[in-house]
Formats: C-alpha cells, sequence, structure tokens
C-alpha cells in the first residue's frame, strides 16, 4: 500500500528546499528522488510492522503510531500533527478535536452498520485526508488506514485504481476528481475507483 519513488519524474533530481532539509533525519537526502526512495522504504516496514501487531485502527493513538512508523526513519515531524497552515486541510488548532470527531462518527457507522463496509472505511480515510493533520504523508496514510479499516471489517485492501497515486497520471487525476466528489457528499466515484 505504499507509492512508489517518482518514476521518470523530471521533479525526481529537483533539489529539497532548505526548509525540508532540515526536518529530514537522514543527512544524504537531497533529491526528491532520494526522498521518495527513503519514504517508501519507511512505509514498508511500517506495514511489515503492521503485520505482527493486534490493532484498533479507530484509535487516535494507534493512528500517530502508525504515521510515525510510516514517515520517522525520514522525518522529524512523524506521528505529530502540523502545526503550520496548508492550503488543503482543517485550521491546524482544530485537528485534534476534528479527528477526534471523525473517529467517533466511523466507530458510530461500525456499530450500526450505517454504511456497507466499504462506504465506511473510504468515508472514514476521506474524512482523515480532508483533515490533513500531518505535516506530510496524510495521502499514503489515509489510503493504508482505509486499507486497514477494510480489512477489520471483514473486506479485502483497496486497489486504489491500482497504480501509484503519487505520480502525476491519468489514474491520479481520476482519484483527485474522486476525492472533489467526496468533498462534495457524493461518496460513489472514490467507493468504485478504490476497488478499480
Amino acid at each position: 500500500m505504499s507509492d512508489p519513488p517518482f518514476e521518470g519524474d523530471d521533479g525526481a533530481n529537483t533539489p529539497l528546499e532548505a526548509e525540508e532539509r532540515e526536518q529530514l533525519i537522514p543527512s544524504y537526502i537531497t533529491t526528491r528522488a532520494e526522498l521518495n526512495e527513503a519514504e517508501l522504504a519507511n512505509i514498508a516496514d511500517a506495514i511489515r510492522w503492521l503485520g505482527s501487531r493486534k490493532r484498533d485502527i479507530l484509535d487516535r493513538d494507534f493512528l500517530n503510531t502508525l504515521h510515525k512508523r510510516m514517515f520517522g526513519e525520514v522525518w522529524k515531524w512523524a506521528g505529530r500533527y502540523r502545526t503550520t497552515p496548508r492550503n488543503i486541510g482543517i485550521d491546524a488548532y482544530r485537528i485534534s478535536v476534528e479527528l477526534h470527531q471523525v473517529i467517533d462518527d466511523a466507530k458510530y457507522w461500525v456499530e450500526h452498520a450505517t454504511f456497507p463496509p466499504d462506504e465506511i472505511a473510504v468515508r472514514f480515510s476521506h474524512r482523515v485526508v480532508a483533515i490533513h493533520p500531518y505535516p506530510n504523508g496524510n495521502g499514503r496514510f489515509s489510503r493504508l488506514i482505509a486499507d486497514l479499516l477494510a480489512v477489520q471489517l471483514g473486506q479485502s485492501r483497496f486497489t486504489w485504481g491500482r497504480v501509484n497515486l503519487v505520480d502525476p497520471s491519468e489514474t491520479r487525476k481520476e482519484y483527485i476528481a474522486a476525492l472533489k466528489s467526496a468533498d462534495a457528499g457524493d461518496y460513489d466515484h472514490l467507493i468504485t475507483f478504490s476497488r478499480a
């Protein structure tokens, strides 16, 4: 469930900004390609770690631990909520309260079978990525927690279009369009895309 590095992307050799490098743990990383490789390896380690854990996806501490496991070998801020504004997501001061609310909502959906299992997992993932709780990695994180929740609810992992959703592609454009539909309250496209 991890996105591979930017393959053949012209931006792969783009140097990282000074502010980005200050938050990196490995000192050898200077380009996007190196960053992508390091993140991919870190996410693979997190997925291995998940295999040996009993987990409750609908737990805030678990979610923060998972994000730290996914990015903690690369970024100093891994597993900690962002404190600065972004061009997407909610105001930083609202993150903790909003995450608590979406976790409670998802618990209710599960307990009362409000939606089918796939829809519960996709709605939960969408709400988390819309909050944009971490400085980076929110898309990969939200897709992984959707996969984990789907499995916890007796479903298989999602396919998410069967391609890397980090790289620019037609499939990524379709994913973004599905997210925008979900932003407007129509989850059908995102649910269909998650199983494409």
